[in-house]
Formats: structure tokens, C-alpha cells, sequence
């Protein structure tokens, strides 16, 4: 058993590379081995977004506050509140964040494939975010 407590992990911002405004990432757990799951707490600000990406197995969010939009390539903009659990299957494009007015915090979970867990690739436009 392990019991990671609160404040015991340190905060991380959000790469300029792979997201637009500020996001704060906050590590909940890592994969132990055999295990391949890791999760962590992701905070966007007002108009935040990650930029378009894809994940080799999957993933899975659990919106706990806020108010925020998801898109998949080729789909529309989804709007996610507290409560939403959004699935991304493997290998779909697609990208998240906060609305332009609200802040959001999910809980973001996704398996590692040979140590992997996302593919980053070009930033989303505001004008793709608006739309």
C-alpha cells in the first residue's frame, strides 16, 4: 500500500509547447509496474487549451469544477462541466481545456505504451477554439 499525501507532490505548469495560457498540473500517481495508469489533477484558466494531440492507449477525464470544451478532429466543441467523464479512445486527435469565461479542473488518466503516454502536435487557433 501507498499513500501519497497532499502537498507532498510539487506543482508543474503546463509547457508552453503543448498548451495555450495557463494550466497547472498537479501529478496524483505514477504507473508502478506492471500497472501502466498515471493520473494527475490539470487546472486551466480562462481561454487555457492543450494543443491538438493523440494518446496510444487512450484516455480518460473526470471534470471536477469548472466549465470547459473538448474537441475531436473533425467534430464539434463539446461543453464539459463537473461530473462529465469524457473518454478518448487511442490514437484519436483531439485537444481540451477551460471555456473563454471559466476555469476547469479535471482528473486526467492515461496509460503509458512503451513508456508513452501522448503525441503532441500543433496548437489549436483561437480561432478554432471560438468556433
Amino acid at each position: 500500500m501507498q499513500i501519497t499525501r497532499i502537498g507532498s507532490q510539487a506543482s508543474n505548469k503546463g509547457p508552453a509547447d503543448w498548451f495555450t495560457g495557463t494550466v497547472r498540473i498537479d501529478p496524483l500517481f505514477q504507473a508502478n509496474p506492471p500497472a501502466r495508469a498515471a493520473g494527475a489533477s490539470v487546472t486551466f484558466e480562462p481561454g487555457a487549451r492543450t494543443a491538438w494531440h493523440t494518446h496510444p492507449l487512450g484516455q480518460t477525464l473526470i471534470v471536477t469544477s469548472g466549465v470547459g470544451r473538448v474537441q475531436r478532429e473533425g467534430g464539434s466543441i463539446e461543453e464539459i462541466r463537473p461530473g462529465d467523464v469524457v473518454w478518448f479512445p487511442p490514437g484519436l486527435k483531439h485537444w481540451h481545456g477551460a471555456s473563454p469565461t471559466t476555469a476547469k479542473t479535471h482528473i486526467a488518466i492515461q496509460e503509458a505504451l512503451d513508456g508513452k503516454v501522448v503525441d503532441w502536435m500543433e496548437k489549436v487557433s483561437d480561432d478554432q477554439y471560438r468556433k
